[in-house]
């Protein structure tokens, strides 16, 4: 995929402009007063009826389970504080609530969801009542966006899904003999879902969770699957196969053997796909916090050479196999960038947008370490290039040599550093450039002659650069500001994993 972001401006002084093409707000979490329960009993482990396992794969028969959320090590204060008024706000109205998908699977495995969702009995027009700022979107599937703090909660109603319920089926479904009409209406929402693990459902109040499709066992088993036989949901919603990308990178997760045939054989359907939604989904690979995983997965099943197809063919020109364990420096550079970012603390697309036209450039031309390390910090103190000079060579640790992008140090005069640099940094404005020119992008998609042709180039929309930059001081990130694409956060950050996959930090 070709994409759009920083640009460099390369006279005395140089500086990185994010791009307008998408703004990613990050919502704010608390943990404060938690959800009062009701008094009703937690039935423990208890098993529900069979149901026939709709996976495909085997035909194992997957028991309904409902569990103690306690005993999973899950407190209600570990849902955010919006959310928690959502849920509130519907319970109170007498409407049962659940929270369903990533997040719940997230909570089980201690980690920071990035985002709640809610389902409830209510209508959503009933929902729209409840709230004083809310509104529904989507026509196909609406739902609620309520408007809460300074957060939107996504609100979603058993009765909308059940009405999609069906649509273009072609795999059996049973409905299993002693369900009760409650166990029926959830287990269905469940069978509606991508991937086993965003199957389950959660219940605060009662803190119960519902696990119909074996969403648990799979967790235990670090397993990627989706619910319904791969290539039928792959084939219902291509975007599945970024997501299930997405999150086995994030996860540390595997496919199941099925899903993993599937995610490569049916790869370009990928391209069904409209460049807004094949952009948001990279923006998720990349700017949260597992990005270096993201590509060595997109690489492992194929799927490199579609969206990023001058990264692919950096692959293919360094000898680095689909299931390689090693790194290069466009790995180490996203490793660096990892360790900076969370699901709940993302950055702007501009970003990691940024750090591929980057290393592009170097790896097109190698540098002296020196010069990299004074571009880096030109860019951090908004183009002053002598100061940056004048601080890198005073480094006194060595850089990593095991890279081909950087060429031996050399003991360059000040005027040839500077040149140097400011060469480096046409470079990479010349290689944002390319990246967004559909011909370049098409002549390194002719690399791959066994994919199918590919158009996907982002226009590169900027805005111009901040009068009166004054430098960042201090080293803790404002993620707010960077989410936002706050130039100077921006610029900091890029500064700062540039230098640091140059000169780790381990190194003397």
């Amino acid at each position: 995929m070709a994409v759009s972001g920083l640009c460099f401006a390369c006279k005395p002084h140089f500086s990185l402009r994010p791009p307008l093409f998408y703004c990613f707000r990050k919502i704010r979490f608390c943990s404060v007063a938690a959800i009062e329960t009701l008094d009703e009993p937690v039935i423990q482990g208890a098993h529900f009826s069979p149901a026939k396992n709709v996976s495909g794969e085997g035909s194992k028969l997957s028991r309904w389970k409902k569990l103690n959320s306690q005993d999973l090590g899950i407190s209600t204060s570990n849902i955010s504080k919006p959310t928690r008024k959502v849920l509130n706000g519907l319970k109170t109205k007498g409407y049962e609530v659940y929270l369903v998908g990533g997040c719940v699977r997230d909570l089980i495995l201690k980690r920071t969801p990035k985002d709640f969702d809610i389902i409830t009995t209510a209508e959503l027009r009933e929902v729209v009542k409840a709230f004083s700022r809310c509104a529904i979107i989507g026509r196909r599937f609406p739902i609620c966006h309520v408007h809460m703090d300074d957060a939107i909660v996504e609100v979603s109603s058993f009765s909308t899904s059940a009405r999609n319920f069906g649509r273009g089926l072609t795999y059996e479904l049973e409905r299993p003999a002693g369900s009760d009409k409650k166990d029926f209406v959830r287990w269905r929402n469940c069978l509606q879902r991508d991937f086993t693990i965003n199957g389950l459902m959660f219940d605060p109040f009662a803190r119960i969770i519902y696990d119909y499709i074996g969403g648990i066992e799979d967790i235990k088993k670090a397993k990627v699957r989706t619910v319904i036989p791969a290539s039928t949901s792959f084939q219902e919603d291509g975007a599945r196969i970024l997501r299930a990308i997405r999150i086995a990178a994030r996860l540390g997760f595997s496919f199941s053997r099925e899903t993993a045939h599937f995610v490569k054989n049916l790869s370009c359907l990928i391209l069904r796909l409209d460049k807004s939604r094949l952009l948001m989904e990279m923006n998720y690979m990349m700017a949260y916090g597992s990005a270096e995983a993201s590509l060595r997965l997109l690489w492992k099943f194929g799927l490199l050479e579609l969206l990023l197809p001058i990264q692919a063919a950096y692959f293919v020109r360094t000898g680095f196999r689909r299931r390689d364990k090693r790194s290069n420096m466009l790995l180490s550079l996203f490793s660096k960038l990892d360790r900076l970012l969370a699901p709940n603390r993302p950055c702007h697309s501009s970003l990691w947008v940024g750090i591929l036209a980057f290393h592009e450039a170097l790896s097109n031309k190698p540098r002296d370490p020196l010069v990299v390390a004074a571009f880096s910090l030109a860019v951090h103190n908004g183009g002053d290039i002598l100061e940056a000079i004048n601080i890198a060579k005073n480094i006194n640790k060595s850089h990593d040599s095991s890279f081909h992008e950087l060429s031996e140090p050399q003991n360059l005069e000040n005027l040839t550093l500077v040149n140097e640099v400011m060469s480096l940094a046409a470079s990479v404005k010349s290689t944002l450039s390319e990246m967004t020119d559909e011909h370049f992008v098409s002549q390194a998609m002719s690399a791959y002659p066994q994919a199918p042709f590919s158009d996907l180039v982002f226009q590169c929309v900027t805005m111009g650069a901040e009068k009166g930059f004054v430098a960042k001081q201090g080293s803790r990130i404002d993620y707010e500001l960077l989410a936002l694409g706050s130039l100077r956060e921006t610029r900091h950050t890029f500064a700062r994993v540039v230098f640091d996959t140059v000169y780790p930090l381990d190194r003397t």
